[in-house]
């Protein structure tokens, strides 16, 4: 931009100097680049997401083999690398790259809630839900449930190894943890609800995931990519569910 400023003399604007200023960004640009990015961030680490949960469905699955191969599947995990990386190398490297996705995708989606809630700071009067899903309206909550219930697993499973059918800490067989949860039936109901939790957050994260990535631009890849939600949310929270079902009525047992 180039702007003409006018030095008086003798009541004569003259003569005229030219200066430059840089142009500015205007803040709604700038605002606006920045959620698209946010949005990017929580595409790519949902998607991260959903690589690992997988694959951890896959791992829980094993149980039906029975305790010998579930416990070898449970040990080959903390091998994985050696010699290259130490003893459970692997497991940390995945553990802290998951928590920084984790860390990204929750920052990520409460900075984004902010900016809508400040955008209409007051609320529709009459709340309407026409168009929208019940798993689009449940991201915030599902994601907030899926979260307690991640530091709960965590404590049950991994870090302390919480056995809630006796209160010990820190046992080695993992096969004997599983069964001694799920025996417990409000054990079992709770991580179904966790599932349900999942499931609607898998469901319209999995959409959002690909609508953000640009694959969702015509009727016929939205109807795609629609699909691809429900199928990734009924193989999951499904694939994940099996295994307390099958120990609570006895299918899987010490």
């Amino acid at each position: 931009m180039i702007r003409v400023t006018y030095r008086c003399v003798a009541g004569v604007a003259w003569p005229p100097v030219a200066t430059t200023t840089r142009p500015q960004l205007v803040k709604g640009t700038r605002a606006a680049r920045t959620t698209i990015a946010l949005k990017l961030l929580m595409a790519v680490s949902g998607l991260l997401f959903i690589g690992f949960v997988l694959a951890h469905m896959y791992g829980n699955l094993k149980a039906f083999a029975g305790e010998q191969s579930f416990n070898e599947y449970a040990h080959h995990l903390r091998e994985i690398g050696e010699p290259m990386l130490p003893h459970e190398g692997f497991l940390w490297i995945m553990r802290v790259g998951l928590i920084a996705a984790l860390v990204v995708h929750v920052a990520s989606a409460v900075v984004l809630w902010k900016r809508a809630a400040s955008a209409r700071p007051v609320g529709y009067v009459v709340k309407r839900n026409t168009g929208s899903s019940l798993s689009s309206r449940t991201m915030r909550w599902g994601g907030l449930t899926i979260l307690v219930f991640v530091v709960w697993h965590l404590l049950n499973f991994t870090i302390v190894k919480v056995n809630p059918s006796n209160g010990e800490t820190g046992g080695h067989n993992a096969y004997e943890l599983l069964v001694d949860t799920f025996d417990l039936w409000w054990m079992t109901v709770l991580y179904l609800v966790a599932m349900l939790a999942l499931a609607f957050h898998l469901h319209h994260g999995t959409f959002s995931s690909l609508q953000t990535l640009g694959l969702t631009n015509t009727a016929t890849s939205r109807a795609r990519a629609r699909a691809a939600g429900w199928v990734v949310a009924i193989v999951i929270a499904g694939g994940f569910s099996l295994v307390p079902l099958s120990v609570l009525v006895g299918i899987i047992e010490k």
